[in-house]
């Protein structure tokens, strides 16, 4: 007989990271033959702008959700509840109430962080109180060991497992890069927020045009607390017109042929809750070097003067610099992104993911 695993998850919508991986969990044949599962959206938002915020129709929602949650229990009788609770914010005291109420009908539970911020707020009462009585008696999964010291003070380390995302493979088209070797482009994808880096991205381009460089950065991504016209005033103000590009969110082929047609993807992001981020694995199964952050888990997917590079947040002369050495030199940023490639091929491909996933359930169930 198969182990029962109940999994209240975020999935989409909204479209997340973290819902994103809960969508590969529900559909991966892999999980769903070694497993017997139920699945349970645990979102209360359906649109990314909604997370956070507090109003009756997610106080009602909540009602709603614990009451699904107790019916499956009762009816499913599952050996194992997988949840993916958020760390900080508001939606934070709304996942404690859902693992506590969980916890008063099974024992065997492991929550999956696909962010951070626990130590953030550890030295003030209310929240050192809670998150001692939030990981009583957890099981944690982490993305990377750089994350562990987020939970450290709560965790030990032999209640913590560790499973890096995985994303699925997409096509890539060679031709396009050839076709468009004659300008160099950098790439960034993410959503438009200072804290993705945006204007530290666009100060170090501006940088990078008085070196005398000549090169395009495009910019995909939904705008967010920077908006349209905000962000082409910093473009003009910057004399950066014949040098950036904003597109907007990008999906499916024409997000992977922008990808194709990138040489750099550059991600400064100083976002505090950055935990494992997805583009990262976009950009190197499509070969391209990387230059990111030493946020979250970043390290772990970005081998420093291996795979890109790494900067410190907020330091646009040390990203331009770093933006200046690919343009300089070509072949050895097309030697870094082969590098990612197949550290992309080894290590972050779905179905690696999934493999790592059952791992950690196996061992949880058995």
């Amino acid at each position: 007989m198969k182990p029962k695993v109940l999994f209240i998850m975020h999935m989409p919508p909204p479209i997340h990271g973290a819902a994103m991986m809960g969508k590969y969990i529900h559909d991966s044949k892999l999980v769903n033959d070694e497993f017997e599962c139920r699945y349970i959206n645990m979102s209360t938002s359906n649109k990314l702008n909604d997370i956070g915020k507090i109003n009756l129709h997610k106080l009602f929602s909540l009602w709603s959700l614990l009451k699904v949650i107790r019916k499956i229990i009762r009816d499913f009788s599952p050996g194992l509840i997988y949840l993916t609770p958020n760390a900080s914010g508001k939606a934070f005291f709304k996942d404690f109430l859902i693992i506590q109420f969980v916890k008063c009908h099974c024992r065997n539970i492991v929550v999956h962080y696909h962010n951070k911020g626990i130590s953030t707020n550890q030295d003030k009462w209310l929240y050192d109180k809670l998150h001692k009585k939030l990981f009583e008696d957890l099981k944690v999964i982490l993305l990377s060991k750089e994350l562990y010291p987020d939970i450290s003070k709560y965790v030990m380390q032999e209640d913590v497992y560790y499973c890096a995302n995985g994303i699925p493979m997409a096509s890539v088209d060679p031709v396009l890069k050839k076709e468009n070797s004659a300008v160099f482009r950098f790439l960034f994808l993410s959503n438009m927020m200072r804290s993705k880096g945006v204007y530290t991205l666009l100060n170090a381009c501006m940088l990078l045009k008085k070196k005398g460089f000549s090169f395009i950065c495009t910019f995909i991504g939904d705008w967010k607390d920077i908006t349209e016209i905000d962000f082409r005033k910093r473009v003009e103000a910057l004399q950066l017109t014949n040098n950036v590009i904003a597109v907007g969110p990008k999906y499916g082929e024409d997000k992977q042929r922008l990808l194709s047609m990138a040489d750099c993807f550059v991600f400064p992001t100083v976002y505090a809750n950055e935990a494992f981020s997805l583009v990262l694995l976009e950009a190197m199964q499509h070969r391209l070097p990387c230059i990111s952050t030493y946020e979250g888990g970043i390290p772990s997917i970005v081998d420093d003067e291996e795979t890109g590079f790494l900067v410190e947040v907020h330091n646009e002369e040390m990203l331009c610099d770093k933006m200046k050495w690919m343009m300089e030199n070509p072949d050895e940023a097309k030697k870094m992104g082969n590098k990612g490639w197949s550290k992309f091929q080894q290590e972050y491909t779905l179905e690696a993911f999934e493999q790592r996933f059952v791992n950690i359930l196996k061992a949880l169930t058995c």
